[in-house]
């Protein structure tokens, strides 16, 4: 299968109102080309200087997803030009892309990671963190930030009923959230879950966004890629 095939298939089965967001960490240019010439203009990195090289290189209205753990001091590479930040998960982290964004005249989308899988090494707020947040004042002075939704990653387990627990409980608390007021600066409208093991899952358990990546382009080159 080719990666032009790949797209085609995923593009296809997913239903509307279900975006793909095409893995491209560590994968080359070339192989983000032959996606974009079969029509993904969606695509996913988890190290901001490999997605501000890549930026730089490929065509403008490219949507790059930042999907993976960021660091508040790497946010100002990608500040200019992300199209969603995944995996936001602390106060500290969402102040600092407030500061970037204002410094680049934008106002960031984000969604806020919540840790729904049983493994402690996945980031993320709690339910009840996220509460709190929602209710923190220091939310009302960030102006150029907007929280779009709620971002999740299941235990990577071969238990698929685990995994669909998990999601339908994030997408219960993601509807809990939109039938309640909420800060000006947020609205609950994407929830992103799911990946190329247990995306039918998260579809089924109502996911607007999965993160595909192997299946789309093979196996990952890390050789290629050695940008911190």
């Amino acid at each position: 299968m080719t990666i032009k095939n790949n797209i085609v298939r995923y593009t296809q089965s997913l239903p509307p109102g279900c975006a793909l967001i095409a893995v491209s960490k560590t994968q080359p240019i070339e192989k983000i080309q032959e996606a974009y010439a079969a029509g993904q203009r969606a695509f996913g990195e988890n190290k901001a200087q490999e997605m501000a090289r890549k930026h730089e290189q490929l065509p403008k209205d490219i949507q790059w997803h930042m999907i993976g753990h960021l660091q508040t001091n790497k946010v100002k590479y990608i500040a200019p030009f992300v199209h969603l930040i995944h995996g936001v998960d602390s106060l500290k982290l969402l102040t600092e892309i407030d500061k970037q964004a204002g410094k680049n005249n934008r106002i960031i989308p984000c969604l806020l990671q919540v840790h729904i899988a049983e493994e402690e090494t996945k980031f993320g707020f709690s339910i009840h963190e996220v509460q709190e947040l929602l209710r923190n004042d220091a939310l009302s002075n960030l102006n150029h930030i907007r929280i779009i939704g709620l971002m999740g990653m299941a235990t990577f387990t071969d238990n698929m009923e685990q995994v669909q627990k998990e999601f339908r409980s994030l997408k219960q608390f993601f509807t809990t959230l939109q039938n309640q007021p909420l800060p000006k600066q947020v609205v609950m409208q994407e929830l992103s879950m799911g990946m190329s093991g247990d995306y039918e899952i998260a579809v089924k358990e109502g996911s607007t966004m999965v993160r595909i990546g192997t299946s789309i382009f093979g196996e990952r080159n890390y050789a290629s890629v050695n940008l911190q």
